[in-house]
């Protein structure tokens, strides 16, 4: 029974062992995974300083592009005033010149007229019972007659 009273302190010693060496093992595992937080830590910091970079950059462009688009929006507005105003003269050069023509083609039409009627009432011409004929006027390329 002497073997079997030796082999008891065998197994109390046994399980001490495992666990020292489990121990080694699971330090290095805790500065392994220390090494990986400080690792991802350092990588998200890296990505915040870009995300930041990004934003601000992005902003910037922004920026510019809302000046430049306000810019042409101005020049743009400053060229359709200046084409309403061209329109506008070119509306009431129009509208003066067809007065114009109107007034000339009365002012002819009056003076055929009175002359025609000068001819009549001229007791020397003959034919004063003929009808006063005038010239036809040319519009646009067309003959038009009073």
């Amino acid at each position: 029974m002497a073997t079997s009273d030796s082999t008891p302190p065998l197994p109390v010693t046994a399980p001490l062992a495992p666990k020292k060496e489990n121990m080694t093992p699971v330090g290095s595992k805790i500065a392994e995974l220390n090494e990986s937080r400080t690792e991802l830590l350092s990588r998200i910091q890296g990505l915040k300083q870009d995300l930041q970079n990004w934003r601000s950059k992005l902003d910037t462009q922004v920026k510019i592009y809302r000046d430049e688009l306000t810019e042409l929006k101005k020049t743009l507005n400053v060229e359709v005033e200046q084409l309403r105003t061209e329109f506008q003269e070119l509306r009431t050069t129009l509208h003066q010149q067809q007065e114009d023509v109107t007034a000339s083609l009365r002012n002819l039409g009056l003076q055929d007229v009175s002359e025609g009627a000068a001819k009549a009432e001229d007791p020397n011409i003959e034919g004063k019972d003929e009808e006063v004929h005038t010239s036809p006027i040319k519009e646009n390329g067309k003959e038009v007659e009073n």
